[in-house]
C-alpha cells in the first residue's frame, strides 16, 4: 500500500505547480513548508524521479513533474466529480461560457442540453461574441472558458474541431462577379475578415468592404440583399444562403481550428467538468 499516489499528495503537488513556490503552496493548503516538502519527497520516491527543480525564484516542474501534473489533474477531476455525485451534492453553480456568434446556432443547443441532463443544478451563462472579444473577456476574468477560433496552422493549439471558411452569397445574386467585389465582413481583427482580404490581395482581385460589423445578423442581412458576399465558417451558413463554389472565380480560403480557452490554470471542478463535456461532444456535432 506504500506505492499509492494518494489524493492528498496529488492535490498538494497540483497546488505547488500552480503557485510556483513551496511557501505559497503551504499557505494555500494550510500546512508548514516542511510538511509540503516531505510530501514532495514522498511523491518523488513513489515515481522514482525528481519532480521539481529548485531555482532562486521558486520551483519549476521537471519533465517527469510535468507528466505527473497531467495525470494528477485528471485524477483530481474524476475524484471531485465522483465525490460530489455520490455524496448527493452533485455539481452546482454558475459557469460563464463564451461562444463565437457563428457557432452558437449549431453548437450551443446540443452542448447545453446534454450537460443540463447530467448536471441539472448547473447554470450556464452564455456570452456570444467574436473570438478577439471573448479573449479580452477571458483576460479580464469575465469568463470562465470560451470556444475560440484560431488559424488552423497555429502551433501549440489543441484543436477540438476544424471548420472550413467559405464564400457565401444570396441565391440568384450576381454579387460574386461585381468589380470591385463588394464584401460584408466581421471585425477587422477576426480570422474570416483577415482571410478574405488576404486571399483577394494574393489573387489580385479588386474589392471594397461595403459592410463591417460585429453583428452576424446584420452581416447576413446585407448578403441576403444581394449587395455583397461574406466569409463564414461552413457550419454558420444559414439555410437560405449558399456557399459559392470555385466556379465563382473566388480564391480558396483557409480553414480554422476551434479550441477551448480556460481562464484559470487551476479551474474549479465545475469548469473542468464542462470543459471535458465540450471536448467530448463538439467533435460529434
Amino acid at each position: 500500500m506504500n506505492d499509492i499516489l494518494g489524493i492528498d499528495l496529488l492535490r498538494t503537488f497540483a497546488v505547488i505547480a500552480e503557485v510556483g513556490t513551496l511557501s505559497r503552496a503551504a499557505a494555500r493548503i494550510g500546512r508548514t513548508q516542511a510538511a509540503i516538502s516531505l510530501q514532495v519527497q514522498r511523491l518523488e520516491r513513489l515515481v522514482g524521479h525528481p519532480l521539481l527543480e529548485r531555482t532562486g525564484r521558486g520551483v519549476l516542474l521537471t519533465p517527469h513533474g510535468t507528466r505527473l501534473l497531467a495525470h494528477a489533474q485528471r485524477i483530481l477531476q474524476y475524484h471531485d466529480e465522483a465525490l460530489a455525485d455520490l455524496s448527493g451534492r452533485g455539481l452546482s453553480g454558475t459557469i460563464r461560457f463564451g461562444c463565437p456568434d457563428d457557432y452558437a446556432v449549431r453548437f450551443l443547443p446540443p452542448l447545453l442540453r446534454e450537460f443540463a441532463r447530467v448536471h441539472p443544478k448547473v447554470h450556464v451563462e452564455v456570452h456570444c461574441a467574436h473570438t478577439p472579444r471573448l479573449l479580452e473577456r477571458l483576460e479580464q476574468h469575465a469568463l470562465d472558458l470560451a470556444l475560440t477560433s484560431f488559424a488552423e496552422h497555429d502551433k501549440g493549439r489543441a484543436i477540438i474541431r476544424r471548420e472550413p471558411l467559405v464564400w457565401v452569397g444570396a441565391d440568384g445574386s450576381g454579387a460574386a462577379h461585381l468589380e470591385p467585389l463588394s464584401l460584408a465582413l466581421t471585425d477587422p481583427d477576426t480570422l474570416d475578415h483577415r482571410a478574405a482580404r488576404r486571399s483577394l490581395d494574393d489573387a489580385g482581385r479588386p474589392y471594397r468592404v461595403a459592410y463591417a460589423s460585429a453583428s452576424l445578423a446584420g452581416l447576413t442581412a446585407v448578403v441576403r440583399s444581394g449587395q455583397a458576399i461574406a466569409v463564414l465558417t461552413r457550419t454558420a451558413v444559414p439555410d437560405d444562403l449558399r456557399v459559392l463554389s470555385a466556379e465563382s472565380g473566388l480564391p480558396a480560403l483557409p480553414g480554422v481550428g476551434i479550441g477551448l480557452t480556460v481562464d484559470s490554470k487551476q479551474p474549479s471542478a465545475l469548469v473542468r467538468a464542462f470543459a471535458r463535456h465540450v471536448r467530448q461532444v463538439l467533435p460529434t456535432l
